[in-house]
């Protein structure tokens, strides 16, 4: 099916139109700045839930629907990324929930590779914290225009012009506030909009699982009803504008501006505004670059790239997702695409869009639209799927582990579990699974980025796999690629070892940098190079 230059002009019209609707976007911030509680929130005025429900609150309530695994919901925040589709004055808004934690950094950065744009969540309190503008930095490298949300102005925190030299002095972007808050830290009272002047008051409902009730009212109305707090809002709004505060699209999509927002996303205050910024300002789905030159038009024919991979959403069957980010053309299930690494045809009859851990057969979907390939043998992460002329997208790039452990089962009776299991946590990336000759398969070694890794693989081949395991921590703490050629000469060595990864890739293992550069002087013609980091 040609949906390039050659497709009758009304086909080319539909997939422009429809990717026009679309909005792609993750929301990205430290831990407990309240991404899943944002997320929620969003899905709840869109109508798409009719109940939030948050991950600390009282017995009985409902965790967040982006939090669907059971460590997840014991312990309060987010391992995984999470993909939500909601519809909002006749867009199509594809958010995907990103894990804060800095230890499940690779799974986020897949997540970035897959949108358009990104909202930035920040603490009132605490401001641009450590990993909020780690994460920012590869929005900037990757040149993703950035929302900034300062969420939790219910509760005491800094001043709101603090908060914006804050956000300004941690990115080098020039905040521009579409509203401002009426109302300290912690006495949220409503919002002054920016561009029309007036005011939109709020009142909580009980608990914050409902709609906050709302009412606008005119300048005059909000400075006989809110008094001094209305004035000061005027005034800082006011000296915000004349210094450059006002909202530039160009400055936003330019990487060189950020319009802010202020919300209470516990108590659904503000978070209609985001939802209406989000579909306003938010860009649509554009033309991709591709590997070796060139770039694929959104009316194209159809391409997507796989940017991650889940096990464990149905344990009843225990299936594989891939989740591919449509780029190009329509998808229509049935459909045979050809995937660009290893140059074989793929029938796409078992295709699924995705609300947190629900799922539903999709029949068609457009650029922007993410979709769940169901027990896709033979896909990887980054891989691209594409219809004639076959393209392939950037790769999207591993992270350098920095903990390692060898693994080894404790129920030998369940050795074809261990292997399966571990097999399902690599291709996820929940760890990397490595080999070496030293240990054998039976004992591998688990890389990852932060230790709060091994406790979600341990907790899932327990729990999923039926196939509990030890990690026995390794004293190596820097990888590098090498050439297999060299396995004997770095495993004689001390203080390193060899391991190969699941695709391949030999990596050399030492025990730290100094160890490292004394291989290099010792050994000068052995190439080691950097493992592929986030950039």
């Amino acid at each position: 099916m040609s949906r390039g230059p050659d497709a009758p002009h009304d086909v080319q019209v539909g997939v422009a139109s429809e990717a026009a609707r679309r909005r792609t976007l993750a929301i990205i911030s430290h831990p407990d700045a309240g991404k899943s509680t944002l997320t929620e929130a969003l899905a709840l005025h869109a109508h798409a839930i009719r109940q939030a429900g948050h991950v600390h609150g009282k017995a009985g309530r409902a965790g967040v629907v982006s939090d669907w695994q059971e460590m997840e919901k014991a312990r309060g925040i987010s391992i995984s990324s999470a993909v939500l589709q909601l519809h909002h004055e006749g867009h199509v808004l594809n958010v995907l929930d990103t894990p804060g934690h800095a230890d499940f950094s690779e799974d986020t950065y897949r997540v970035l590779a897959a949108v358009d744009s990104a909202i930035m969540l920040v603490d009132a309190a605490r401001g641009m914290e450590r990993q909020t503008r780690k994460l920012f930095e590869v929005c900037r490298h990757r040149r993703i225009p950035v929302i900034t949300v300062v969420n939790k102005w219910d509760r005491p925190g800094l001043e709101a012009l603090a908060v914006l030299d804050d956000i300004a002095a941690a990115t080098g972007l020039r905040p521009t506030p579409l509203n401002w808050p009426v109302g300290i830290a912690g006495d949220f009272r409503g919002l002054l909009d920016t561009r029309r002047g007036d005011y939109v008051r709020f009142t909580r409902t009980p608990g914050g699982a409902s709609l906050a009730l709302s009412e606008r009212m005119d300048a005059a109305t909000a400075a006989r009803e809110e008094g001094a707090a209305w004035a000061q809002a005027q005034e800082e709004a006011e000296l915000l504008a004349v210094s450059g505060g006002e909202h530039d699209r160009e400055a936003f999509l330019g990487h060189e501006s950020t319009p802010v927002l202020f919300t209470a996303a516990v108590v659904n205050f503000g978070v209609a505004q985001v939802l209406d910024a989000l579909a306003e300002l938010a860009p649509a789905p554009t033309a991709q670059r591709v590997t070796g030159g060139g770039s694929r038009e959104v009316d194209d024919p159809f391409s997507a790239q796989i940017f991650k991979i889940q096990a464990g959403m149905n344990p009843a069957h225990r299936d594989r997702l891939a989740f591919a980010r449509i780029h190009s053309g329509c998808f229509q299930r049935g459909m045979t695409v050809v995937n660009a690494r290893t140059q074989r045809p793929l029938v796409l009859k078992h295709v699924q869009t995705v609300f947190g851990s629900d799922r539903q057969t999709v029949d068609e979907a457009w650029p922007g639209d993410v979709i769940g390939l169901v027990n896709a043998t033979h896909i990887q992460v980054g891989d691209t799927l594409a219809q004639a002329p076959v393209v392939a997208f950037p790769p999207i790039p591993a992270f350098a582990p920095e903990h390692f452990g060898a693994a080894r089962a404790l129920d030998l009776g369940k050795a074809k579990q261990f292997r399966q299991g571990l097999a399902a946590l690599d291709a996820e990336g929940v760890v990397q699974v490595l080999h070496s000759d030293r240990r054998g398969h039976g004992e591998p070694v688990l890389a990852a980025v932060g230790p709060l890794q091994y406790e979600v693989a341990v907790h899932r081949m327990a729990h999923e796999f039926h196939a509990p395991l030890q990690i026995d921590p390794l004293p190596y703490s820097v990888a590098r690629r090498v050439d297999t050629r060299h396995a004997t000469l770095i495993d004689s060595g001390r203080g390193s070892e060899l391991v190969v990864r699941s695709d391949g890739q030999a990596l050399a293992l030492f025990l730290d940098e100094w160890r490292l550069g004394t291989f290099q002087r010792a050994h000068p013609d052995v190439e080691l190079l950097p493992v592929m980091g986030a950039d």
